[in-house]
């Protein structure tokens, strides 16, 4: 009797199951009430993707990302965008010593995760230099190109409570970005919590974070997420999803009056990467209609461009996606 691939599947990543249980655990030591943004950036890094989070400051951003690397086993380094950097203060440039002749100083870009602290602050040229490494996943310093670390992820940050020097991303640059998330402010609860566990009095050493993977065991499950198996009714359902974005008035979308522009065949790839690695961070080994349905928001929010008519109403892109999600039939 033949072996199921299924169970093979099964069995490759059964052992990761408990490991990712652990992660979680261990992030939340030190980051509380921030489970949503928790899952995501996993699932964006077992996806391979890079993430985009707006919020106010002071809600753990980078925290969070500090956690994650830290129980990884991965480098973590930290980019504060200015109106006056340039693209090589993130790259790297090369220098002339007498002694040494030509050499080249690597940037801030040369490790696994990267939080991009305001990216909105940087000019178009950092802005496309940064997105370009993430696209790439290499670096041009003069005439020499380097490949970028593995795992390689990015965490971008907006400040959504100034206006001034700020050079929001433009549509085509927010599009690279996988999964874009709000991190909400804490409940009162939640909080309390946070008072005995600020950073502000506390190191990251003193919560005695262990180490659960290493960088091989995150390149093994990104290999294991492309293996999650998704059937031919679930990759319907995705582009269905995707299809009301751009054709609202078939699905019965009634805010869909609002939408000016749909979600690219990008927003697609990235619900069926996606639902894939959700998948196997919820333990299983095949996507469901359920696993497209968590991670769709944050895919969809960024990716879809709403009229003046719509901006005025005070509407979100959100409020349109939980419409599409309630009316677009799972088969």
């Amino acid at each position: 009797m033949a072996k199921n691939p299924a169970d093979d599947l099964k069995s490759e990543f059964q052992p990761y199951v408990k490991k990712i249980e652990n992660v979680m655990s261990e992030i939340r030591k030190i980051v509380v009430g921030q489970e949503k943004p928790e899952s995501i950036l996993l699932n964006a890094l077992f996806s391979d993707g890079h993430v985009l989070i707006e919020g106010v400051p002071g809600v753990a951003k980078t925290l969070l990302m500090m956690a994650i690397a830290n129980v990884m086993g991965c480098q973590f380094k930290r980019i504060q965008f200015t109106p006056d950097m340039l693209p090589s203060d993130i790259t790297g440039i090369t220098t002339y010593t007498q002694e040494k002749g030509f050499s080249i100083v690597k940037g801030p870009i040369f490790t696994n995760f990267v939080l991009a602290d305001e990216i909105n602050r940087a000019p178009s040229k950092v802005q496309s230099a940064m997105l370009e490494a993430m696209q790439e996943k290499r670096v041009t310093i003069g005439t020499q190109t380097f490949i970028l670390t593995k795992p390689f992820m990015v965490l971008a940050t907006q400040n959504i409570v100034e206006s001034l020097g700020v050079y929001p991303l433009p549509a085509a640059q927010l599009d690279r970005f996988m999964f874009k998330l709000f991190m909400d402010l804490p409940s009162p609860k939640e909080e309390i919590d946070i008072l005995d566990k600020n950073i502000t009095m506390f190191s990251l050493e003193d919560f005695g974070l262990k180490q659960i993977l290493k960088p091989d065991d995150v390149l093994k499950l990104q290999e294991l997420t492309k293996k999650v198996y998704v059937s031919k009714e679930v990759k319907e359902y995705i582009v269905r999803i995707t299809e009301a974005t751009r054709n609202p008035a078939k699905y019965h979308i009634e805010l869909g009056k609002y939408i000016e522009y749909g979600a690219s065949p990008r927003g697609s790839i990235g619900m069926y990467i996606g639902s894939k690695a959700n998948a196997l961070i919820s333990g299983s080994h095949f996507a469901t209609p359920k696993h497209v349905k968590e991670i769709a928001p944050e895919i969809l929010s960024h990716r879809i461009v709403l009229n003046y008519e719509g901006q005025a109403e005070g509407i979100k892109p959100n409020d349109v996606i939980a419409e599409i999600l309630k009316k677009v039939p799972v088969v």
